[in-house]
């Protein structure tokens, strides 16, 4: 290992982490101004907290949060180089609409006639194979004797 590929400095807010993140971040949204990121680090490493307008949203996280993951997939592979270990947390804007209004641990259940009763499957016991009778015990012996010869 070089000494190009640590990376060392006294202020947590800032890093080559961050720096590419910015960029990936601001060619990606329609207003790059509103982009705030926010850097620390602590002993499970480096956490790197991303705010953005609430009308950019939706093409930061992407289609079933693919965007999303490869922005953290990149980051990772950049901080890699660096032996920096980073995770990316991506904060939803204040009044979200997508937040659930229930608190945490509640689930919503359904009435009990709605439900699909449960029922078990039962393992069916395997077929046994059936043997074709033989007439004469002498043709059956002969006939094995048959293909001794081929194998």
């Amino acid at each position: 290992m070089t000494a190009e590929n640590t990376y060392t400095n006294e202020d947590p807010a800032v890093g080559p982490d961050k720096d590419f993140l910015e960029v990936m971040v601001k060619a990606i949204v329609g207003k790059p101004e509103d982009v705030i990121i926010e850097r620390s680090v602590d002993d499970l490493g480096v956490l790197i907290k991303l705010r953005v307008n609430p009308e950019d949203m939706s093409k930061i996280v992407g289609k079933s949060g693919q965007t999303a993951k490869s922005l953290r997939t990149l980051l990772r592979l950049v901080a890699s180089k660096y032996n920096l270990r980073t995770n990316l947390k991506i904060l939803e804007p204040d009044g979200s609409e997508h937040r659930s209004e229930r608190a945490e641990g509640e689930r919503s259940e359904a009435p009990r006639a709605a439900r699909k009763p449960f029922t078990p499957r039962v393992a069916t016991p395997a077929a046994k194979p059936v043997e074709a009778p033989v007439e004469n015990k002498a043709e059956g012996e002969e006939a094995a004797g048959a293909f001794d010869n081929i194998i």
